[in-house]
């Protein structure tokens, strides 16, 4: 990706973010609802990969897996940093990381914009595992499901090949101290998490297949599709 269309592609996706983020915080009621949608989606993810976060290789991985790319927590500030620091992370950061860290805005916008469509069919209350699955299949959006998907996968697997690049840790560890004086530590400190938790691993290849597995299990029990639908999908992510 070259630097004027990394440069408009984020600003895009920084815009959509924008406007997603107001239409929340115009609506406490839905606010509300999407902080529940979330804590539910949150504790599924900890069901579904308790046996690999408890995992000696695959732990730290999961753990960022978990926390920075499809956690429930608010990005805000790394986004706003994004924002106002374009200028000096083209010079300082390794362009493999600066790509990763745009994979993951995408794939944090995707999800809030599912997430908030999803929200507003929900009911006040709490989330049950049927009014979750009721609200999943009225949104549908099979195609957004699956970049969903498919964007969790490119972020690990380029994680997974930057790792072993000697030159992108040097260049990172480089940028630490910059990044502190510039004011985007925040960032710095993502894209440092991300590393040293794909570092660990000979390979992130049998993790990224069991994300992949399960992932797409999950999103086709919600829209009812039959298991043997899964060639089909597979392909398509």
């Amino acid at each position: 990706m070259s630097e004027a269309r990394s440069r408009i592609e984020t600003d895009r996706l920084l815009e959509r973010k924008a406007q997603l983020d107001s239409r929340i915080a115009a609506d406490p009621a839905l606010a509300e609802r999407m902080r529940r949608l979330q804590a539910w989606q949150a504790q599924r993810l900890e069901r579904t990969y308790a046996d690999l976060r408890a995992g000696a290789v695959t732990a730290a991985a999961v753990g960022f897996f978990l926390s920075d790319l499809y956690g429930p927590q608010d990005f805000a500030r790394r986004d706003t940093e994004l924002t106002r620091a374009w200028g000096a992370l083209r010079r300082t950061l390794p362009l493999s990381a600066l790509e990763i860290l745009i994979l993951a805005i995408e794939l944090e916008v995707l999800s809030e914009e599912l997430d908030l469509a999803m929200a507003e069919r929900l009911a006040p209350g709490p989330v049950t595992a049927a009014s979750y699955a009721r609200a999943y299949r009225e949104v549908a959006r099979p195609a957004a499901r699956r970049r969903q998907i498919e964007l969790i996968l490119e972020v690990g697997g380029r994680l997974d090949r930057a790792v072993r690049i000697p030159l992108v840790g040097v260049a990172l560890r480089a940028a630490r101290t910059p990044a502190r004086i510039l004011g985007f530590g925040t960032m710095q400190d993502f894209i440092e998490r991300g590393f040293g938790a794909f570092a660990g691993m000979p390979s992130a290849e049998p993790l990224l297949a069991a994300i992949r597995e399960r992932e797409i299990a999950f999103m086709k029990s919600q829209l009812g599709e039959a298991p043997g639908d899964a060639a089909a999908a597979d392909g398509a992510v």
